[in-house]
């Protein structure tokens, strides 16, 4: 079964209802209802909760050494920062409802009663990609390609508005340049 998106915006909508819908529409119609696809952002989704896949990153990268070990332990703490800013913060005073999903979900997912803007799951993910990149340049694609995934798969499962989750990652990325250089790490 294949979802179409959510239906087109009412006349006289914002310039950010018709992007939003826009977006939703032409990723329903190219993205959901593949199986594989499905699982592929269910998943990411899930792993995004809490920056479970930033931490355990942060973890792995820590066991290398006692600068990698410092490294983790900030990319937490500036976790739990984005995410006080975040969640604590900005959502509080927006107050966005999330998007309605366009029929049945194919794979359970968490329900966050937060407001929808902006995405957590982006602005963490961006964050955290962020961090990680100025201490391993070798692998920022990688963590970016990650974050990107992390933070689409918010408007794949409709949990975000498109607008939501752009909003969180600029929030992430600029949270990250801040952080970099608040906290600089011991040279080599």
């Amino acid at each position: 079964m294949r979802d179409q998106g959510s239906q087109p915006a009412a006349a006289g909508s914002s310039w950010v209802d018709r992007f939003d819908n826009g977006v939703d529409r032409a990723w329903g119609k190219v993205f959901r209802g593949h199986p594989a696809v499905d699982r592929l952002f269910y998943v990411a989704s899930e792993v995004g909760d809490f920056s479970l896949i930033w931490q355990f990153i942060g973890v792995a990268q820590g066991v290398r050494s006692d600068r990698d070990a410092d490294a983790s332990i900030r990319l937490g703490v500036v976790l739990l920062a984005e995410s006080l800013l975040v969640n604590q913060g900005i959502k509080r005073l927006v107050k966005r409802p999330r998007p309605q999903a366009q029929g049945p979900r194919p794979h359970d997912l968490r329900q966050p009663q937060t407001s929808s803007f902006p995405s957590g799951h982006a602005s963490s993910a961006f964050t955290a990609a962020g961090i990680l990149s100025e201490h391993d340049p070798a692998l920022a694609p990688l963590f970016y390609a990650v974050a990107v995934v992390v933070a689409t798969s918010r408007v794949h499962v409709q949990i975000h508005h498109a607008s939501d989750v752009v909003a969180g990652a600029c929030v992430g990325a600029l949270f990250a340049k801040i952080a970099v250089r608040a906290w600089p790490l011991p040279p080599h």
